[in-house]
């Protein structure tokens, strides 16, 4: 116990003095730590931006529910180049009557839904004289339970609005407040680019995703949709298929990929002509994107934490030479080679402490400003913060290392006659 708080009182001591040290050189402490400090930085602010990124991604993968899968002619996520998308373009498209058939032919399924994006819309109310620029969707039944909307007010669509191709919409729980604000907007109508619909309900909110349409769009039937707003040419629908539970997910995958292959005559041994979307799949390619990125990275920033220690370096020996006679003081009234290493060591890494904790600061108020600026959540990225800091201190012994044991072995009777 006396040899540990021995160390630790040694501690304390090199701790102030290397803070002294430091205070004492002011402008060449600044200038020593700032490379620290960038290195830091670029690291902290990147990873911050993009932690905060991946969480409101996270975020919206998630809107589709824990069984719920989608499948589509193009990828979410693709980096194959030209090359690629031109394979995903000469793919068949997937048109209502498929869906449809899928809906008949498949028996594991709890929902089928069946969505197209259709149009940005200006809509106006009695008591609103327009709203610009809501996204407008089309929708089946099967939608609202897949996509995890819970109606708020009124109801969801029903199979006569299918196939009555009726004049009806759902409306966003921010765009029914607006449009009617003192009161409810079920059983109300409303003008769609000069077209009327009944309001039949209102989705519960769900908050604002990057895009800013979460709460703020408008869902009619998917063929009253295709019929006004899609030519039939470039009808390519999205289908969401939810699982009965997380046990019945894999069979049903399995299940409505067979139907789709015989529907689309997909021969044997060759490669699905559609994607397969899950939340699982779309958080393993971000977790790829991103690794990547924070892999490049930190090897840019390793180099300025390099450059940075290097610097150190430079000014641990410089301060060993200006320090001689100290030393030698320090040596004859009993200091032993450990106290002096442990000095010079512990100084370094204050330096590099004190230009990473600046530079954490400064890095995470900048991802966070960047993410407000992005409408992303503000997050704050604890292991990266640790991280960096446990880097500065290896920075620190490392390129300390060697000054330090330049001034431990110092003659100390030569180094009382330095001047």
């Amino acid at each position: 116990m006396k040899a540990i708080a021995f160390f630790i009182d040694e501690l304390r001591e090199s701790f102030f003095m290397a803070m002294g040290a430091i205070a004492a050189h002011k402008l060449r402490s600044a200038l020593t730590l700032l490379g620290v400090l960038v290195g830091v930085f670029s690291i902290i602010v990147v990873m911050t931006a993009m932690r905060a990124m991946q969480a409101q991604i996270d975020s919206e993968i998630n809107q589709l529910g824990a069984s719920t899968f989608k499948v589509q002619t193009w990828p979410d996520i693709s980096f194959e180049g030209p090359e690629g998308w031109q394979k995903y373009a000469r793919r068949k498209r997937f048109k209502y009557e498929a869906g449809l058939e899928l809906q008949k032919r498949a028996t594991l399924p709890l929902a089928i839904g069946l969505e197209s994006d259709l149009t940005g819309a200006n809509v106006r109310s009695d008591y609103n004289k327009g709203v610009p620029n809501v996204w407008m969707m089309g929708e089946t039944p099967g939608s609202f339970s897949a996509q995890n909307w819970t109606i708020g007010d009124g109801r969801a669509f029903n199979d006569s609005d299918m196939d009555g191709g009726r004049s009806v919409c759902v409306l966003g729980n921010t765009i029914a407040t607006n449009l009617f604000p003192f009161g409810s907007a079920v059983g109300q109508r409303i003008s769609v680019n000069s077209v009327s619909y009944m309001v039949v309900g209102v989705l519960e909110s769900k908050g604002s995703m990057a895009g800013g349409r979460e709460d703020n769009f408008i869902i009619i039937p998917l063929p009253t949709g295709l019929s006004r707003y899609v030519s039939k040419e470039y009808e390519d629908l999205t289908i969401l298929v939810q699982a009965r539970n997380a046990d019945a997910y894999n069979d049903t995958v399995d299940q409505v990929r067979g139907i789709l292959r015989l529907l689309r005559k997909v021969q044997p041994g060759v490669e699905d002509d559609f994607e397969i979307i899950s939340n699982d799949s779309l958080m393993e390619q971000m977790d790829s994107i991103t690794h990547n990125v924070r892999v490049g990275i930190s090897m840019v920033s390793s180099i300025a934490l390099v450059a940075a220690g290097i610097g150190i370096m430079n000014i641990m020996l410089v301060s060993v030479t200006e320090r001689t006679r100290e030393i030698g003081i320090r040596r004859a009234i009993g200091a032993k080679k450990r106290n002096i290493m442990t000095q010079f060591i512990m100084e370094a890494i204050m330096l590099c402490e004190v230009g990473g904790a600046i530079g954490v600061a400064l890095g995470v108020a900048g991802g966070d400003l960047a993410a407000h600026f992005m409408k992303l959540p503000q997050v704050l990225p604890v292991d990266w913060i640790v991280i960096g800091l446990v880097i500065c201190s290896i920075v620190g012994i490392v390129f300390g290392a060697y000054p330090a044991f330049k001034a431990a072995n110092l003659d100390h009777i030569e180094s009382l006659r330095y001047e």
